[in-house]
């Protein structure tokens, strides 16, 4: 077939409408995704800006596809502000420059997308090829590079469209991002082709045919899989909301309300009897290793209500004649002894560790801690009487291959504790909460979700979230739930639907800038 006929068309200048055009599907994109959560629209959100680029040379899409990305990063990510500033103590000029060369940084990736799709469509393949296949390699891309930053990928927007992203257990959250970059490019050729007649026309609606077909098998993949029981012995979680201003959280002065407060709430949870308490990320601002009469009381607490108990606290060691501190996890069993730590292993650059704090010595660190962290040595579930407990820290619950890893080691249930109150009233707590729940469909294994200040929730194997918390309260969750056995497509083969889209997006690169040999050379 002659794709000849299919490609955008040609060269334009930019114009301010064209501008308007990719603002127009930052705004949309930025709108699908928590807090406003109108999903439908990642559907149709790049429509706009194809359309701009598609009479362009792909130096000037670059540039529409770079405003496109500013504009959505820019309403993702607006709580950036709030951290830097509250919390990092830095002076607004300076928190909004951070701020945008994160947003621009993220972009960027919009610009090159857009460049290379041109560039594609100029040597002869059709967009509605090289944009979903440039979208998921570039996103997988931006998930490890530089440490990785997987926020706001798009198939998480789609978390409460539960028949949708339930074959997350085969792809992983990148199978939908693609599926939803392929819909805009169908919407978009129905725009363009469908009142036109002949073979163009014929192209548009034969992608179109593809594209319910392809969403009428993930459907009905969707809703089998939803309907499949339950095994596992059932297991009695307390989740334990504080609610600790973090203004206050590190204070010594504070310490004593703070550990008050969390027995409290524990005895009220585990009164009518539960199998595994858990407290947020550093719910214990103090070192709990050492023996203190506030690790005394914890242990104490464990064995008056006869339950696991999981924490989060600083730790340290001191191999190697130097110490290291660690963002850990504590497992207290209903004996009161510590069974395992688990340590984090992915940190928070500029918020737990300065990249580079050699030649960066100026650059403040935003969290309020004991030193520098350093990362956890392995990946090592924590072991109850329940069954094997996977423990993301935080941060770790955005990248799915930390997930993964537990699970694969045997891991029936993940737990995720995390201090959100850097993010304030903001949309991060909600955006954290929608990635939490495409790990538990990836693996097929519940999750419960242990937050100081919100949101704390429970999440089945099916990415359905049974209980949650409001934000800025004091509260406590109990819920049942079932260990999963692990053993989905994706949880033996992790991104393998991402990297194939990366060698794909590699080879479309490639033939975007192959040089075609002049007759007779």
């Amino acid at each position: 077939m002659d794709y000849s006929r299919f490609r955008m068309p040609g060269f334009g200048s930019v114009t301010r409408r064209d501008y308007l055009l990719a603002a127009v599907s930052g705004v949309l994109l930025a709108l699908s995704f928590p807090k406003v959560e109108l999903s439908f629209l990642a559907w149709i959100a790049f429509v706009p800006l194809l359309l701009a680029c598609g009479q362009k040379s792909a130096k000037k899409a670059a540039r529409l596809g770079f405003v496109a990305g500013m504009v959505a990063y820019a309403g993702i990510l607006y709580w950036i502000n709030i951290v830097v500033t509250t919390y990092g103590k830095l002076p607004l000029p300076v928190s909004i420059l951070v701020y945008l060369i994160l947003v621009g940084y993220l972009a960027a990736f919009f610009s090159v997308l857009c460049y290379l799709v041109r560039r594609a469509d100029e040597k002869g393949i059709p967009v509605v090829l090289s944009f979903p296949f440039l979208w998921v390699g570039l996103e997988y891309l931006r998930s490890f590079l530089l440490t990785g930053f997987p926020w706001a990928s798009l198939g998480y927007s789609q978390y409460r469209i539960l028949p949708l992203i339930q074959f997350a257990d085969l792809t992983g959250v990148y199978g939908i991002s693609f599926l939803i970059a392929l819909a805009n490019v169908v919407v978009y050729l129905l725009l363009k082709r469908f009142a036109r007649k002949g073979r163009e026309s014929a192209y548009a609606l034969r992608s179109a045919a593809v594209l319910i077909l392809l969403l009428a098998a993930v459907l009905a993949y969707g809703f089998a899989r939803m309907r499949g029981p339950e095994t596992g012995e059932p297991v009695r979680v307390s989740l334990i909301q504080g609610n600790i201003d973090q203004g206050i959280k590190w204070d010594p002065a504070f310490m004593e309300a703070t550990i008050t407060i969390y027995q409290r709430l524990t005895r009220q949870a585990a009164a009518t009897g539960t199998d595994l308490v858990v407290w947020p990320e550093s719910a214990a601002p103090f070192f709990f290793q050492e023996e203190s009469p506030e690790s005394f009381r914890i242990r104490s607490l464990a064995r008056g209500i006869g339950s696991a108990l999981l924490l989060g606290s600083p730790a340290y060691d001191d191999a190697g004649g130097r110490r290291r501190y660690f963002n850990s996890a504590f497992l207290v069993s209903p004996q009161g002894d510590v069974l395992g730590r688990s340590d984090k292993v992915h940190l928070v650059p500029f918020g737990e560790y300065v990249p580079l704090a050699k030649l960066l010595p100026f650059v403040r660190k935003l969290v309020v801690g004991v030193g520098d962290f350093s990362p956890g040595d392995s990946i090592t579930p924590l072991e109850t009487a329940k069954g094997k407990l996977g423990v993301l820290v935080c941060f770790e619950g955005i990248f799915p291959e930390i997930s993964r890893r537990y699970v694969r080691e045997g891991a029936g249930i993940l737990v995720n504790i995390t201090n959100d109150a850097w993010y304030g009233r903001s949309s991060a707590p909600y955006q954290h909460l929608s990635m939490a729940v495409l790990r538990a469909v990836e693996n097929r294994v519940s999750l419960v979700r242990a937050a100081n200040t919100g949101i704390t929730a429970i999440i089945d194997r099916n990415g359905r979230i049974t209980q949650r918390t409001g934000l800025f309260q004091e509260a406590y969750l109990n819920g049942v739930v079932r260990p999963g056995q692990g053993g989905t497509l994706y949880t033996r083969f992790g991104d393998l639907f991402a990297m194939l889209c990366l060698a794909a997006s590699t080879v479309i690169t490639v033939a975007g800038f192959w040089k075609k040999k002049k007759p007779g050379s």
